[in-house]
Parts: C-alpha cells; sequence; structure tokens
C-alpha cells in the first residue's frame, strides 16, 4: 500500500474511525507526500492511527519527521527494524515489525516488538517465500507472547476467523483497502483489482528494475499481470540493458494511467473483491463475517 502511495491520510482516518488501526503507508519516505498525508490523518481522527516505512530505505530524517506527527504506532518491513526501535518507542509509539519468516520473527522480538506481522506470498506487492498458512502458527510459536497479526491474502471476515484460529491476535489488510473510495489510486486500477483472478497475479522482479528500485532480489512483488509484465519476465537482463529507454516509457505511463505497462500490486484474494467500498463498510463487514464464522465454528465441536 505504501509503495503506490495508496494508503494516505484519509483511508488511515477512515479506517481508524470505523474501529481499525489505519496506516498511513509511507513505502520509501518522500518527505512532502508524509507531511501532507500525516498532515490530514491528524486531522481526521481522533482515533488512534500508525504510519508505515520500508525498513531498507529507511533515513532518519524522515523517520523523525514522522515521528514529529505523534503517531500511535510505527510499522517498518523489510529489514532490520533494531536500529530504529529506540527512538520510535521512546517517542511513545507502538513498534509494528512486519516479518517474511521466522527468523526476521526472531529480530523483531529481540527489538522488542509490540506486534509482529506475518507476511505471507499471498499478499500483494513485496513479499517472501512462505504462503500465509504455514507461516503465521510459525510465527506465533516463536515470538509468543508477542501478539501477531497476520497478513497476506485475507480479503473478508473468513480470512480474518482463520487468521484468529492460527494463533493470530488480527489481520493486516491491504488489496481489499486499495479497492476503497478512499484510498488514492486511480479508480481504473481499483477497477483492475474488482475484475481480477488469483491465477492472474503473479510474483515478478519487472516492475522494480523498471522503476530503478533496489529492492533485494528475495523480495519479489505480486501484481495483477499485464502487457509489461509479459513481455519482460524471465528477461530481467534485458531490461536492465533497456533501462535507459523503458524507464522514460514507463514513467510516461505512470502518468497517464496506463496499467497494461505500470503495476496494479494485489494479493491472491483479488477472487473475493467484487467491487469498490467505503472503508468503513469493509471494517464493519468484515468484523461482523468474522464474528459469524467464529460463532458457527462453534457448532463443529459439539
Amino acid at each position: 500500500m505504501g509503495k503506490l502511495r495508496v494508503s494516505g491520510g484519509h483511508l488511515a482516518a477512515a479506517v481508524s474511525n470505523a474501529g481499525g488501526l489505519g496506516l498511513v503507508g509511507g513505502g520509501y519516505g518522500d518527505p512532502a507526500w508524509l507531511r501532507a498525508e500525516l498532515s490530514r490523518v491528524t486531522e481526521e481522527t481522533d482515533s488512534p492511527w500508525g504510519v508505515g516505512l520500508i525498513t531498507w530505505s529507511v533515513d532518519r530524517n524522515v523517520l523523525d519527521l514522522a515521528l514529529g506527527y505523534r503517531p500511535d504506532a510505527f510499522m517498518l518491513s523489510f529489514g532490520d527494524p533494531r536500529p530504529y526501535a529506540s527512538a520510535i518507542k521512546s517517542a511513545g509509539c507502538k513498534l509494528i515489525c512486519q516479518v517474511q519468516d521466522v527468523e526476521q520473527a526472531r529480530v523483531a522480538r529481540e527489538a522488542e516488538a509490540d506486534v509482529i506481522v506475518a507476511e505471507g506470498t499471498d499478499a500483494g506487492g513485496h513479499s517472501g517465500a512462505r504462503a500465509t498458512l504455514p507461516l503465521v502458527p510459525a510465527v506465533v510459536d516463536a515470538v509468543a507472547p508477542t501478539p501477531v497479526v497476520a497478513a497476506g491474502g485475507i480479503a473478508d471476515g473468513r480470512g480474518l476467523a482463520a487468521a484468529l484460529m492460527l494463533g493470530a491476535h488480527g489481520a493486516l489488510i491491504g488489496t481489499r483497502f486499495y479497492a476503497s473510495t478512499e484510498a488514492l489510486g486511480r479508480d481504473s486500477a481499483k477497477q483492475r483489482i474488482v475484475a481480477a483472478k488469483g491465477e492472474q497475479t503473479a510474483r515478478t522482479r519487472v516492475f522494480d528494475i523498471v522503476r530503478g528500485y533496489g529492492w533485494p532480489a528475495v523480495y519479489p512483488g505480486r501484481a495483477i499481470r499485464n502487457r509489461f509484465l509479459e513481455r519482460w519476465d524471465g528477461r530481467e537482463g534485458e531490461l536492465a540493458a533497456a533501462l535507459e529507454t523503458e524507464h522514460a516509457a514507463y514513467q510516461a505511463a505512470a502518468r497517464a494511467g496506463d496499467y497494461e505497462t505500470v503495476a496494479v500490486w494485489a494479493g491472491e484474494a483479488v477472487d473475493l473483491i467484487h467491487s469498490v467500498e467505503s472503508a468503513a463498510t469493509l471494517v464493519a463487514r468484515i468484523s461482523a463475517e468474522a464474528e459469524a464464522r467464529l460463532h458457527a465454528g462453534a457448532g463443529f465441536v459439539q
């Protein structure tokens, strides 16, 4: 959500106002964007909210900028959180660390994370090699009693209920909220999510290469298949060699909203997304569906 500047202050505030914990997806830490969106979330909600950054790209000045808006929670993803944990926690923030394997979860526990997000490969955008279903209980066992939240492939109350049964304390949901009215993405991108099927998503490095982002190779990103992906997937070396031309063309496509070229990051749960709705509607329905599923499940043991 942060990598495309989709989860801005308006969406984060809407989720928090509805009873969830809304997160401003700060991504790579653009200061001007962060100032605008963090100002907006503080104006639009009095409920707890948070902000997230990609750990390997964190700049201490950007970290301090974000902390200056007094978020209630700060999420770090994809990298060692320990160099930043003290500053975050001393500012009165809860530290949320997103991890992609069990060893990273142990590092997050060492950083005294208040919550650890176990992100499976089902997720939209960048992720590791482990699927959500086996990763979540493995992380729960490794870091107990630190609370764990599940991420990846969760888009409705059934997924939330399943996460709770795996030992998680909740779910971090991205793609479903990309297809919300408050998300900053273009409507045409949201409609591609609504129309897509899970098998139409793929994990790839081509979008990172063409954008010039130095993502570690162990973290490919899951996006909806398009003509650009079909052209370059498996030809990453050739794409890198043609980068001068392809980068400019990609940037022009981004300005034009050409999603046959530009990535729409989305998880495998796109099958479960049938419309663009408000964040408040989504929070209420996902919560109610999960409660109903948990109550119904009790009948299996009678």
